[in-house]
């Protein structure tokens, strides 16, 4: 090196799993935070249970047709500029929702968000996978950010909505900003990696049959576990209230430990498959999830905010698992098996909340709620007998 120059050090980029994992989270925050404005459109417009499940039924509905629609599309092209143009949607259209008293375009508003977030998904979950090189703790991370989003909707929609009411909503699209910028990033780095790994020894050949039987049977236990989780984030803040008799912070509380306790849940499950395979981690969480069902519905007092973070560890354990399981179910589908398992099932629990706001109206919210202990141990037999797919461990690392 010639006297008087210095060595220069290579600037490292950030860690692509980690960028989208965060804007994972800013797209995130609008499916919660549908759920988290039903209380005050409850409180404010005095919507009724049945009403006030619509809009959470307008946000999953267009979500769940067009979600597999843009599957597809990203099957065959690579469309990364749907991650940050998607965010963008998914934003301004919770962002619109507490403007004005109209119950349709509160319904269109929150629709056309859903059609951002269906949009996301496929293709992100794709990125994802090519980033995170097949490792299951690695999509464990980019699972956790979608649930870090979901656990500080609550947070971010009573912050701005409790003090400023319904019309201060346009607030909420600040992530969706943050998130698009995050997501751009993201692919920058992307194509960093894919140029290494172009240039270096590639693994050896998997099989690339598509399991449809499995992969079948893995989404109606998805639908399972969705419906059971729409149902609790969509009614357990009004619940609780009920069953403890406090205010709003009281069920505000109860729904962000609902979403926390996904985070926690989401990354030991990628450490859990690790060590002891996917299928069994999948399995024992939805056993688990039903007696902690059963206890949020059952159990009066404080105690339930404890079954509560146990039924959000059962339905989180196994949610990165999915998207691995569906994508080596489906290699020659990644986009469809991503749009189905991180969104189209996810959506589809959507469906089930004006039922359950149906039946609360007639009877009462713990009689409406009590279904949705025999959901997971459906979802149970489901996995019973399902094997962990041949492809998803041939020249894939475990973490």
């Amino acid at each position: 090196m010639p006297a008087g120059e210095r060595a220069v050090t290579p600037k490292r980029s950030p860690n692509p799993v980690l960028l989208l994992s965060l804007g994972h989270a800013c797209v995130d925050v609008y499916q919660g935070a549908v759920a988290a404005l039903v209380p005050f459109f409850v409180s404010e417009r005095a919507y009724t249970y049945a009403a006030a499940s619509g809009v959470v039924l307008a946000a999953s509905l267009l979500s769940s047709v067009v979600q597999p629609l843009f599957g597809a599309l990203t099957d065959k092209w690579s469309l990364p500029w749907l991650l940050p143009v998607s965010t963008l949607i998914g934003g301004a259209g919770v962002a619109c929702a507490g403007l004005g008293s109209n119950y349709t375009l509160t319904l269109l508003a929150v629709a056309v968000s859903g059609i951002g977030v269906a949009a996301y998904h496929p293709e992100a979950a794709r990125v994802a996978r090519q980033a995170s090189r097949g490792s299951h703790t690695a999509m464990s991370w980019f699972s956790l950010g979608g649930n870090l989003g979901f656990a500080t909707a609550p947070l971010m929609v009573a912050a701005v909505v409790a003090t400023g009411g319904l019309g201060a909503s346009p607030l909420l699209v600040v992530p969706a900003l943050a998130g698009a910028a995050l997501c751009a990033a993201a692919l920058r780095g992307v194509r960093a990696v894919e140029e290494a790994a172009a240039g270096s020894a590639r693994t050896a050949p998997v099989e690339t049959k598509d399991d449809w039987p499995s992969f079948l049977r893995l989404t109606g236990a998805i639908i399972c576990r969705s419906i059971v989780f729409t149902g609790l984030s969509t009614f357990i803040a009004l619940y609780v209230r009920e069953r403890t008799g406090g205010g709003e912070v009281f069920g505000t509380v109860a729904l962000f430990v609902l979403y926390l306790g996904g985070a926690v849940g989401t990354v030991a499950g990628g450490k859990l498959a690790a060590r002891h395979g996917r299928m069994p981690v999948v399995r024992w969480s939805y056993a688990l999830t039903v007696l902690a069902v059963a206890g949020v519905v059952l159990v009066p007092g404080p105690l339930v905010y404890f079954f509560v973070a146990l039924a959000s560890a059962g339905l989180y354990v196994p949610f990165s698992l999915h998207i691995t399981l569906g994508q080596d179910y489906l290699p020659r589908r990644m986009g469809t098996a991503g749009g189905v398992t991180l969104g189209l099932t996810v959506s589809v629990g959507g469906l089930a909340s004006p039922l359950i706001g149906a039946v609360a109206d007639v009877s009462s919210l713990r009689t409406a709620l009590m279904p949705l202990i025999a959901l997971p141990a459906l979802g149970w037999l489901l996995l019973r007998t399902l094997r962990e797919p041949g492809s998803g461990t041939a020249g894939l690392p475990g973490s």
